[in-house]
């Protein structure tokens, strides 16, 4: 533990960070065979592939949790590729808790890196060193998580490498068996042939394949591809159409009994002296447990009963005497008010995550013109349609729990604490989520459970949080605000651009709830708070990106896109805003200011353009609006046609989205996914908001009072994808920055009205 103390300190001390990779040894992330055990008639390759003797199908470990993205589809398409078998035949088994199984992308993207030092073939020397020393770093913490649209990219090499291994063994034994060369070998859906009538299946060789080594390894070349770039069905989707899909909630141990929570309606609160006399006077219902802090949770009371229905009514019954609410917490007014007044003064006085020229003094410079706009943001909610849960069961020394989660290692380690048991005496089975964005990143609700299971005598409880408990207790998206000002010269084009932004930093206070005795007290700059402006694609000589972390109190968490979910939307509405001001058109303005060594920015802003047929007439009442932006590796323009239907409402009817995200892996589900980001996007950018009372309390209860777009109000959504060969970006998350700003502008367009603060439409707006 001290070592990885050790280690993940330099991770987050970002100085640290090149002096502690440097002295770490190379380790590549094939694995040895031993590390993932194997039951009887299985064969294991290595640490990622076992063989089924019986039927030769493969098993693939798989460390990353499906939560509707289909990562599970798209990474066993990788192995079946280099196995040459069938997709249906890679069968996937959960990974243990090794660091081999870590997430080292998701940790390199957190560098603050502009696009022009990313730019593939053109990477600067420092972004290679700084990336190279953060992969190794990552490699060693190994942490398990799924999250920053990072599964694809961060398993494109070594799973096909493991994989393309595994390949060669099988060959090998195949070989030696028949006493053939292996260049007169026939791969075909699992099994190995030779021309004179050898045939024997990946099952039957398994055995001798373990035990011979691999020798030259080749992956698949592009061009003998069968599977990577196609559209393949999810593995998935037979058992969600058909109900047997199994999620966190879903799970029914036997014995199992229920539990609800509640916690103080302030945020910070905590509950006092209890009545429960109404709430244990009902039918079914066991007894009241009181929660300490768990992972940044509010202290909060359980009910025990024999049925869910029961403990949410038990629950609501209790007459609790709330206590306290957060030291110098505002109201979110007040908030907002702090945050205008911080973005002002992060213009000159933040941290600048990007400096070049002079901003100052080419700002204050005679002549040209002036523009300057104050964007706002508000606090959103994760909302997943499945409501936060985790079922545990404390029993003979050992923990066993059942969680929809994205992080199963910081689950594990919680579990271990709050039982106090080794790490070793927790079983963590990771279900199927019903929405992550971000939210399962927390493990709050492991912590709950595992205490209420501590009381129930070796019985397994489900937790569960009603929906009015989740709106008003989440890790919300931080609210923020950006001053954006730029002068623009006699062509119109900006001689100079200041940006500051204000908002509460998500990494370090993620740190403190989930890896406590790793966290430090001193305040780093969060990348995740200016990314999307810092790293704008734009070419202007004289420019300065600052940020002023604030800390308002309110509980912040990852939330899908991250800071590029708002950010993109202050830099695209000002961007356009430049444009008017120019008397140009928004997309000739974005192409002549786009920096030249990023030439796929503008074939996806073009590709994107010519699709939706941008320049061409549409009818009376119709506008459109149009946005770039580039988040986790992949670059997305959209552009939105508007109408304002009777009652002068907005009315989206269609979205043309255009991705470059690299190499392709399933294009059916990277389609899926950008739909699904858009719609998400839509939703937020149209109604969500978080708002918090002078009580402290958040006012939104339920879907009623944070609408989710419905299926009449979704636009029709095209998907156009770049051919690429570039290695893989995300997905998950890139489609919905676009969205907001993309919508703001067409509103402009449509109405003249500048809509500067999210949501653009809602009881503030």
């Amino acid at each position: 533990m001290k070592r990885r103390t050790l280690l993940l300190s330099g991770l987050a001390g970002g100085g640290a960070l090149l002096v502690g990779a440097a002295a770490l040894p190379p380790r590549g992330r094939l694995g040895r065979a031993n590390t993932l055990p194997a039951a009887p008639g299985e064969l294991g390759l290595n640490a990622w592939i076992k063989i089924d003797a019986a039927s030769g199908d493969a098993l693939l470990a798989m460390p990353r949790s499906e939560m509707g993205q289909g990562v599970h589809t798209a990474l066993a398409q990788l192995v079946a590729e280099e196995l040459h078998l069938p997709l249906a035949r890679v069968r996937l088994i959960p990974a243990g808790h090794e660091s081999l199984y870590g997430n080292v992308a998701m940790f390199v993207g957190q560098l603050p890196l502009a696009p022009q030092h990313l730019e593939p073939g053109r990477e600067s020397r420092l972004a290679r060193i700084a990336q190279w020393s953060v992969a190794k770093l990552a490699r060693e913490l190994g942490v398990n998580a799924t999250g920053g649209s990072s599964s694809i990219a961060d398993a494109w090499e070594p799973l096909r490498w493991a994989a393309a291994t595994a390949r060669q063994q099988l060959l090998g034994a195949a070989a030696l068996r028949w006493q053939q060369s292996i260049e007169e070998l026939k791969l075909e859906d699992g099994w190995i042939s030779h021309a004179i009538g050898q045939r024997a299946h990946y099952g039957e060789l398994a055995q001798a394949a373990a035990a011979t080594p691999p020798g030259a390894v080749a992956l698949t070349p592009p061009a003998a591809w069968r599977l990577i770039g196609r559209p393949a069905p999810r593995s998935d989707l037979p058992a969600k159409v058909d109900g047997s899909a199994r999620f966190g909630i879903d799970q029914r141990p036997p014995g199992l009994l229920y539990a609800a929570v509640r916690h103080a309606p302030m945020l910070g609160g905590a509950p006092g002296a209890v009545d429960e006399r109404a709430a244990m006077g009902l039918p079914d219902v066991l007894r009241l447990v009181r929660l300490p802090p768990y992972a940044g949770s509010q202290p909060a009371l359980a009910v025990v009963a024999r049925n869910s229905w029961r403990a949410l009514q038990a629950v609501r019954a209790l007459d609790v005497q709330w206590q306290g609410r957060p030291a110098g917490a505002l109201d979110g007014e007040g908030i907002a008010a702090a945050l205008r007044e911080g973005a002002r003064r992060a213009a000159a006085e933040g941290l600048a995550f990007r400096s070049a020229g002079d901003a100052a003094a080419a700002l204050a410079e005679p002549g040209g013109r002036r523009v300057e706009a104050l964007y706002e943001a508000p606090y959103l909610a994760h909302a997943t349609l499945e409501p936060m849960n985790c079922t545990a069961q404390v029993r003979g020394g050992r923990v066993t729990i059942w969680a929809p989660t994205q992080v199963s290692g910081l689950a594990r380690a919680l579990a271990a604490r709050v039982a106090g048991v080794e790490e070793e005496a927790v079983t963590v089975h990771v279900t199927y989520l019903g929405g992550g964005f971000g939210r399962r990143l927390e493990v709050d609700v492991v912590g709950q459970a595992v205490r209420v299971a501590l009381e129930t005598g070796g019985a397994p409880v489900q937790l569960l949080w009603s929906r009015e408990e989740d709106m008003a207790h989440d890790f919300y998206r931080p609210a923020g605000a950006a001053f954006c000002e730029a002068r623009l010269d006699e062509q119109g084009r900006p001689a100079a651009l200041r940006i500051g932004s204000a908002g509460d930093a998500i990494s370090p206070r993620w740190m403190e709830r989930v890896l406590p005795h790793l966290s430090t007290r001193i305040e780093l700059p969060d990348k995740t708070a200016a990314e999307g402006l810092l790293d704008h694609p734009y070419a202007i000589a004289h420019q300065r990106i600052a940020h002023l972390a604030t800390h308002s109190g309110v509980p912040i968490g990852f939330w899908r896109s991250v800071g590029h979910s708002h950010n993109a939307f202050f830099i695209e509405s000002f961007v356009d805003e430049l444009a008017h001001a120019a008397r140009a058109d928004p997309l000739a303005y974005r192409l002549a200011l786009l920096d030249p060594v990023l030439p796929r920015h503008a074939a996806v802003l073009r590709l994107a353009a010519e699709r939706a047929g941008w320049g061409q007439v549409l009818p009376a009442g119709v506008a459109r609006g149009l946005a770039l932006h580039e988040s986790f590796g992949s670059i997305v323009a959209q552009v939105l046609e508007l109408r304002r239907d009777a009652q002068g409402q907005p009315r989206v009817q269609r979205v043309v989205c255009a991705l470059d995200c690299g190499q392709v892996v399933n294009p059916a589900i990277v389609e899926r996914q950008m739909e699904g980001a858009i719609v998400f996007g839509l939703t937020a950018a149209l109604w969500g908001r978080i708002d918090i009372g002078a009580d402290g309390a958040v006012r939104q209860q339920n879907f009623h009072d944070q609408p989710l777009l419905t299926l009449a109000q979704t636009p029709r959504i095209e998907t156009y994808l770049v051919a690429s060969s570039n290695p893989p970006g995300g997905v998950g998350e890139p489609g919905v920055p676009p969205v907001a700003p993309a919508l703001a502008n067409a509103w402009f367009a449509l109405s003249g009205e500048r809509r500067r603060r999210l949501p653009l439409w809602g009881a503030s707006a």
